[in-house]
């Protein structure tokens, strides 16, 4: 595959799940590289013309803004704010999300608003190119002067200094640039700054986040109809009548989906003796619709984010001016992550439900869904496991974007916390993967007790799962089907069954 030349241009999600899914190569336009370089030489420009502190540049940094640095510390001055604010703590950041958080930041740079080095920028490209993983850690970012620490940590390699992960192994800074050959960055002004104020932890996160819901809001739908077919359950609130009376995209786009997943079902054509389903069947379009309305709102603000320029102060060298704002503040992002973690904590709280009504022991189903219940335990336990995720995710989903705390002595007395917001909005969305996957676990033990058949489209799903999970004869390790569900969804694409 040919390398993506990042320019001035908007990336879509497709487009960065193209680049990350095809592990495709990057470089810089030349109409990037001009725009990074006429940057860069109009910041250098001004520190020769001006004699006024410029914040960042020239002075110190947070509550030290007013203190002035000499012209011949302007360098270690950059130095010392990456050494400074690598404080992370906590786990290790999965090399899968420090690959966008190397990705997104370039794309950031490339915008020539920041005053970045075209070299920095290059050895940024040639770590994400030769998939050498800086170590950054998941603690640390309050999410307003961006996520600063992630960030210092991502960055230290260019300097030398820190550590990064190739092939599996970990290699100091200084090692890691000797094995490649590259040069270590010698840090201009404002270019510490440039590399740590930015939302691309945030960023990386919730995009991250993102690819994982979009393929678990569609088994949602997949294994709710098949829980309605395994459950007898009636078809009509289904009926696009139904839906035209309150049209939400996502509902009615829900309805219409799982009327398709159950064409000629022979369950579902079979006559009922109940009027009614309970609300986690009959509400299907209205919850799991609900959850996708709102996930079209988060994409917009990701998707935004990623093709922004977010550190501080911005440079306008068409304007002649050096501006400093407050693009760093995560605030729109901690409120879509906390929207992320609440949509898709709803996902896996009518999952859960739908197991539960499935091992009742209603409408002709043997209680647990085992012959000789009594002896055998059948699935009454994995239905535990799945209300501790669905209880997990309910702590999980109270919002961090209405916390704040003060810090640099006052002068960021607003953050965002959508650092927190994203490190759990991701938890929320492994929870939800693992609840549907004891809810898929269910439904298809639950179908193997109906005389008739269901859609030809879940017949293919259920034979697929079969070669992965066999029927529950009588009680065994179930932990080891439940991994085996999990590991079904990860790597299963619906649309080739």
């Amino acid at each position: 595959m040919k390398e993506l030349i990042i320019n001035s241009g908007f990336l879509s999600l497709n487009d960065v799940w193209q680049i990350y899914v095809n592990n495709q190569k990057i470089k810089l336009s030349d109409e990037s590289k001009e725009k990074v370089k006429k940057a860069r030489n109009f910041l250098d420009h001004k520190l020769k013309v001006s004699k006024k502190p410029i914040y960042g540049i020239n002075t110190g940094f947070g509550a030290l803004h007013n203190i002035k640095i000499d012209d011949k510390q302007i360098n270690l001055l950059q130095e010392n704010l990456v050494r400074s604010h690598a404080c992370g703590i906590g786990k290790r950041v999965p090399n899968e999300i420090v690959k966008l958080m190397l990705l997104f930041k370039i794309l950031s740079l490339s915008k020539g608003h920041s005053g970045a080095q075209l070299a920095t920028l290059e050895l940024l490209i040639a770590l994400y190119n030769n998939e050498v993983y800086p170590i950054v850690y998941r603690q640390g970012s309050l999410g307003a002067s961006g996520d600063l620490v992630p960030l210092a940590h991502l960055s230290l390699p260019l300097i030398g200094e820190g550590e990064a992960e190739f092939e599996g192994k970990i290699y100091s800074g200084d090692e890691i640039l000797k094995k490649f050959g590259w040069k270590k960055i010698s840090l201009q002004a404002k270019e510490g700054l440039a590399l740590l104020n930015g939302t691309q932890f945030m960023s990386a996160y919730g995009i991250y986040s993102l690819f994982k819901t979009k393929k678990l809001l569609y088994f949602a739908d997949v294994i709710a109809a098949l829980s309605l077919d395994a459950f007898d359950g009636r078809i009509e609130p289904f009926d696009a009548l139904v839906q035209q009376t309150r049209p939400h995209q996502g509902q009615i786009q829900t309805a219409k989906f799982v009327k398709e997943i159950l064409s000629d079902s022979q369950i579902l054509a079979q006559d009922k003796k109940h009027v009614q389903d309970p609300y986690s069947f009959r509400c299907i379009p209205q919850v799991h619709g609900a959850s996708k309305d709102a996930i079209v709102y988060i994409e917009r603000t990701l998707v935004n984010e990623i093709n922004a320029v977010t550190d501080n102060p911005l440079i306008f060298p068409d304007e002649d001016r050096i501006i400093s704002g407050g693009n760093f503040h995560g605030q729109p992002l901690a409120l879509a992550l906390d929207m992320l973690a609440i949509a898709m904590s709803e996902i896996a709280n009518i999952s859960e439900r739908r197991t539960y009504q499935l091992i009742s022991g209603k409408r002709n189903l043997p209680p647990f869904l085992v012959n000789n219940p009594g002896l055998n335990s059948g699935l009454m336990i994995p239905q535990y496991a799945s209300a501790s995720a669905v209880s997990q995710n309910k702590q999980l989903s109270t919002p961090a974007s209405v916390d704040s705390i003060e810090s640099s002595n006052g002068q960021e007395d607003h953050v965002s916390m959508g650092a927190n917001a994203a490190t759990k909005a991701l938890r929320v969305v492994d929870n939800v993967q693992r609840v549907l996957a004891i809810e898929l676990l269910t439904a298809v033990q639950a179908l193997e007790f109906r005389k008739h058949k269901t859609s030809p489209f879940l017949q293919a799903l259920v034979k697929s799962y079969r070669k992965n999970v066999s029927f529950i004869e009588e009680d065994r390790i179930l932990q080891k089907d439940i991994s085996a569900s999990i590991d079904f969804i990860e790597n299963t694409h619906l649309e080739n069954l």
